[in-house]
């Protein structure tokens, strides 16, 4: 059974054979927060790290969570999130803003507007950010990897 503080050594050692196998310069930090494990890397020059739409960190946090959850007890689950320079934090806002225009063309338009191919943890954003609006809704649609969510106005 991996322990909180196993899952925390283990996100460690996995970013550190990372960052050198890349040959990046990072402050690699990992904590135990209330329900997950968090790595961060800080430097210049991170977006190898992070790669094309994100798709590299994306990777790392899959690869960290599957080492993670392998150890686990039945029904344990350890959450583990990768960030590297801010990423995250900024992805998180152009995806609201992204879903704050869609949902203001589905009102205009009075019809349901396409959001592009995302990832679940993307998606869960979206829905998550618009969830409270009383005037639209979400629903996502697609097989993965192609899996959209489709931002239609509620007419009353």
């Amino acid at each position: 059974m991996a322990t909180p503080e196993e899952a925390q050594e283990r996100t460690l050692e996995l970013l550190e054979q990372i960052v050198d196998a890349l040959d990046l310069d990072a402050e690699i930090d990992v904590v135990i927060n209330d329900d997950a494990v968090t790595g961060t890397l800080e430097g210049d020059d991170l977006g190898l790290f992070i790669g094309k739409h994100g798709q590299t960190i994306d990777a790392v946090q899959h690869l960290a969570t599957r080492i993670i959850q392998r150890d686990a007890a039945d029904g344990e689950r350890i959450r583990v999130e990768i960030d590297a320079a801010g990423y995250r934090d900024r992805r998180r806002e152009q995806l609201e803003q992204q879903a704050e225009e869609a949902a203001e063309k589905a009102l205009g338009d009075e019809a349901p507007v396409d959001l592009p191919a995302m990832n679940a943890a993307e998606r869960r954003i979206v829905h998550q950010h618009l969830r409270d609006r009383e005037d639209v809704d979400t629903h996502s649609e697609g097989d993965e990897p192609r899996r959209y969510l489709v931002i239609t106005p509620v007419i009353t």
